[in-house]
């Protein structure tokens, strides 16, 4: 049986979380021994504070859900997020500028994981997949690697589509080893988590982590 437990980052980034959401997502993280849980930057303080010697990861959004604000506002809700107590940074990634072909993602990107590295914490960046062609999809990834992303994840669970299968093997081929891949949207299942871990992700962003616990 895999261990899936330590891929699980346990999600909740819904417009109506409350605080007992969050308490009951660390429950459910503490209780089957996932990797981590990520929660909107305004429950980090809350999070941090719960967590407390637990070696549970917390992780938050940065840019979330569209990833078109200003590098600077994601460089300043990034270092709340920090002092908070984030460990670990999911930023979105400007579609909006990938495909208007400009380099301003490669040199925010560069920005936020400059910021994020001296501070000794991991800087994810959400691509999006659901909105870009193969072509794009290689292309993004190339640029997050060259500019020091420690992990590149599928999506923000808000587009169209989630994580898909092929999408992960096409990034796993293009990121080079020590830059991961985390697969979130739409996963729900042990199978469908497993097929993604299979395909090259690292990370499994989901919404039903004991579920799929229970499953395994």
């Amino acid at each position: 049986m895999r261990n899936i437990q330590k891929y699980i980052e346990h999600t909740n980034l819904k417009a109506d979380i409350t605080s007992k959401d969050v308490e009951m997502l660390l429950a459910d993280a503490k209780e089957n021994n996932l990797y981590g849980i990520c929660v909107p930057p305004f429950w980090v303080k809350k999070a941090k504070r719960d967590i407390g010697k637990s070696n549970i990861q917390l992780i938050t959004v940065i840019g979330f859900p569209l990833g078109y604000q200003m590098s600077q506002a994601k460089e300043v809700e990034s270092i709340l997020a920090i002092k908070d107590g984030a460990d670990e940074i999911d930023m979105v990634l400007n579609i909006s500028a990938v495909k208007s072909e400009m380099m301003w993602p490669k040199i925010e990107i560069a920005k936020m994981s400059k910021l994020t590295h001296e501070s000794g914490k991991i800087l994810k960046v959400i691509i999006e997949t659901a909105y870009l062609s193969d072509k794009e999809i290689v292309d993004v990834c190339k640029i997050c690697a060259d500019a020091g992303a420690d992990f590149v994840k599928t999506s923000t669970g808000f587009a169209s589509a989630g994580a898909k299968v092929e999408h992960v093997k096409l990034m796993r081929s293009v990121l080079p080893a020590h830059v991961g891949i985390k697969a979130s949207g739409g996963i729900k299942t042990y199978q469908q988590a497993l097929e993604l871990i299979d395909a090259g992700a690292d990370r499994i962003g989901t919404s039903s982590g004991p579920k799929i616990c229970s499953e395994a």
